[in-house]
């Protein structure tokens, strides 16, 4: 599904995303690794055991971020957003773990014409994902320059 138009959205307009996503330990290690951050919490099994409340190691919560926002393009700025400007209020209520199956719903928030760019405008998205409990367990608000849809010439 392409993604919207700014002239498509409203304020207040909700995406249940279709896209589910489990997360497994391989998604954890790898992410982990790649940004090179060795935080215990997500590489060291015992130690979450035996040391944590968690009893388990915790999913990195830049991945589960990534995930959130990645999940929502595909329905609202595949092919029209020109850049991501920025993140703001990013929350993780509660943890996400191994095995842990992750939906995500998105709201559109804040519309206004860009300043510089006539044929652009801001959008500000809420997104919020859930585990499969419906628990709440990442949040943010993310703004983006998006497409104008073009004017035809006649």
């Amino acid at each position: 599904m392409p993604g919207l138009y700014f002239d498509d959205m409203q304020v207040g307009q909700t995406f249940q995303h279709d896209i589910r996503r489990t997360v497994t330990e391989a998604d954890n290690v790898f992410f982990s690794a790649l940004t090179h951050n060795p935080a215990r919490l997500h590489l060291d099994e015992e130690y979450c055991a035996q040391e944590t409340e968690f009893g388990s190691r915790l999913v990195n919560s830049a991945f589960t971020l990534g995930l959130m926002v990645g999940i929502s393009v595909g329905d609202t700025t595949l092919g029209t957003a020109i850049a991501n400007l920025g993140w703001d209020e990013v929350r993780f209520p509660k943890p996400v773990f191994h095995g842990d199956t992750l939906r995500v719903e998105t709201e559109v928030i804040g519309l206004r014409d860009s300043r510089s760019r006539p044929d652009a405008g801001i959008v500000t998205f809420l997104h919020r994902a859930y585990n499969q409990r419906g628990d709440l367990v990442a949040s943010c608000k993310r703004s983006g320059l998006q497409r104008k849809r073009p004017e035809r010439t006649a």
